[in-house]
């Protein structure tokens, strides 16, 4: 299993920001790729799940990043998305593609978001 993110970068509050990550030896023998989503971790501060989707496209979010963030998954072209908008500098933090959900066993190797203020 192989996960590359890209898309970080920095950006002033109140922007946007999209990651991506390609996926690679994560799906089904249908196609579809299993449970799977965005970590997060800032400076001092332990690891948290962002969002996460499902193999069925339902998904969850942490209640900070709810109504400015939108994940979303592309199966034909094996690409996690995660449209960030209205950021805040709370957001900053190194952000990892992650599988499959609850586990986190495979983990991208990260992409940093800057917001600053």
């Amino acid at each position: 299993v192989q996960l590359v993110e890209s898309g970080g970068g920095s950006v002033q509050a109140g922007g946007s920001l999209r990651l991506s990550c390609a996926f690679s030896g994560y799906t089904s023998s249908t196609g579809s790729s299993y449970c799977m989503g965005w970590l997060r971790q800032a400076p001092g501060k332990e690891r948290e799940v962002v969002a996460g989707i499902d193999s069925n496209g339902s998904t969850h979010y942490e209640d900070s990043v709810k109504g400015r963030f939108t994940l979303s998954k592309d199966n034909a072209k094996n690409t996690l998305y995660l449209h960030m908008n209205n950021l805040k500098s709370e957001d900053t933090a190194v952000y990892y593609c992650a599988a499959p959900c609850g586990h986190w066993k495979y983990m991208g190797q990260g992409t940093q978001v800057t917001v600053s203020s």
